[in-house]
């Protein structure tokens, strides 16, 4: 997965006989929360981003200006200022303006009375913010694995940000049926994320899977299903057949074949109503696509969003890389239960496969999942819809909207529920039982959700994301509005308070 190398430097006096006294422990603790970085942030793959300790305590303007260009020269795209002595706080200004102003800037200090780092923390922050630069602070003990987490949360947030910066996002056919919410909002974005899109016709996968697609590789994803899948993939002879399924996994490999020709970064597909009506549904193609494996084994998962929804989209890259390269859930906001205060989300679309059991062992999700012929009634072209239940367990979720041609982000913590086969069965019949469900369960009230939610299509991730996709939003300037008891516990930062 990819990452950006995030740079690590320790703030110190300027005075020589003190630096002489304390430059060999404070690039001990350089080094150790460097350390403490690379073993706690690991990604799917097995990953971590590349960390660069400068090789002085920042002691002077012109040592500022070296480190500076040192982390500059090796990529760095974040940057924590470690406190663990008093400093001259004017010093940051060499540093930051040579490794340049505009990336995320965390200032990490201890929390000592001998040794008093905080005091340099908010004397040397607080410059920045002076300046209008949006900076976060964290103190606490080195060695207290909540600080790490908070710490960690933090970097997840600032390498999602980083890495999104320069990602193009694949359009292809523009937003659907004229869902107005799913469109790229190019001028905010750009602002806010730094990514742009790139809007490409369907017809350009209709021509890929009609002359550029291998069909060996066609018959390989066929074989493979049917082996998986068994009496569970439901054929009926007219819509969902051996060769409606195979136009399924041509749009699959199509569209991955267009992404690397193209450059784009995760993407969206229209579908509705032209390959819909026309070519054949999308959704075995969505699932794969947001998958991290198929008949080849291993993949990363590549985020593709059901009705191009660009905010969806977006969304989901964030939680892939804030979760470490995790599949990402696409929902419809379906159906609310106020007698079990839960929610039935459903979609035809792009629900990954490994929600199913969450487990990167394809068989063991596969065998929850049934293939059942589309709905003749929307979807003409044929192919199959996608059926599972959700596992359980903790999710936090999310939904990026605008307010006046602003970007915000709704978040929430919640769950996928546990629930008895029965239930689950009872539930999916009053929407559609041919079709994912994850039966979520939200810290936040139905009121509070109707009333602040900006779009039919809600996001999720596994485990509690909230800290992380906060810190996100707010590097970002992107205002985070955080449901239920979280959402009273939040400090907003002093740039949202003073306009």
């Amino acid at each position: 997965m990819r990452t950006t190398p995030i740079g690590l430097v320790m703030m110190n006096d300027e005075r020589p006989p003190v630096v002489q006294a304390n430059e060999a422990q404070n690039m001990a603790v350089a080094h150790q929360w460097a350390d403490i970085i690379r073993k706690g942030i690991k990604n799917v793959d097995g990953s971590s981003p590349e960390v660069v300790v400068g090789s002085r305590t920042i002691s002077s303007t012109r040592i500022a200006q070296e480190v500076g260009e040192e982390l500059r020269r090796a990529g760095c795209r974040v940057l924590v200022m470690c406190y663990n002595v008093w400093n001259f706080p004017f010093l940051v200004w060499p540093l930051v303006n040579t490794v340049g102003r505009d990336i995320p800037i965390l200032s990490l200090s201890n929390n000592n009375g001998l040794f008093p780092g905080n005091v340099g923390l908010l004397a040397s922050d607080g410059a920045l913010r002076q300046a209008g630069v949006r900076t976060h602070r964290i103190v606490g003990d080195i060695d207290d694995p909540q600080v790490h987490q908070q710490v960690f949360d933090w970097i997840r947030a600032a390498e999602a940000l980083t890495t999104i910066r320069n990602e193009v996002f694949g359009m292809y056919g523009g937003h659907s049926m004229g869902m107005e919410t799913g469109f790229f909002h190019l001028v905010p974005t750009l602002k806010a994320f730094g990514c742009t899109a790139r809007q490409v016709d369907q017809l350009l996968l209709v021509h890929y899977m009609q002359n550029e697609v291998d069909e060996a590789e066609v018959e390989k994803g066929l074989k493979w299903f049917e082996e998986m899948l068994g009496d569970r993939l439901k054929y009926d002879g007219e819509i969902l057949t051996p060769e409606t399924l195979k136009t399924q996994l041509r749009l699959y490999l199509a569209v991955n074949m267009v992404n690397k020709e193209k450059g784009f970064d995760f993407c969206g597909i229209k579908a509705q109503r032209e390959l819909t009506e026309l070519v054949c549904l999308a959704d075995v193609a969505e699932m794969l696509l947001n998958d991290p494996y198929d008949w080849n084994g291993t993949k990363e998962p590549v985020v593709c969003a059901t009705e191009a929804d660009a905010y969806a989209a977006l969304t989901m890259q964030l939680f892939k890389y804030i979760s470490g390269g995790l599949p990402s859930l696409f929902m419809d906001v379906r159906l609310y239960m106020p007698d079990r205060d839960m929610w039935d989300w459903c979609n035809s679309g792009n629900h990954a496969s490994w929600y199913a059991n969450r487990s990167f062992d394809p068989a063991k999700n596969l065998e929850k999942v049934t293939f059942h012929p589309a709905l003749a009634f929307y979807f003409k072209a044929g192919g199959a819809t996608v059926e599972f239940n959700a596992a359980p367990g903790e999710m936090t979720f999310a939904r990026l909207g605008i307010w006046d041609d602003k970007p915000f982000m709704a978040i929430m913590k919640g769950e996928s529920a546990d629930l008895s086969d029965e239930e689950r069965k009872a539930i999916n019949a009053m929407t559609d039982p041919t079709w994912p469900h994850v039966h979520a369960k939200l810290s936040g009230s139905f009121n509070e959700f109707l009333t602040l939610f900006p779009s039919n299509h809600v996001l999720g991730t596994v485990g509690d994301k909230v800290r992380a996709l906060t810190y996100a939003c707010e590097i970002a300037g992107v205002t985070p509005i955080i449901f239920g008891p979280e959402g009273n516990e939040r400090i907003a930062p002093i740039w949202e308070r003073v306009r």
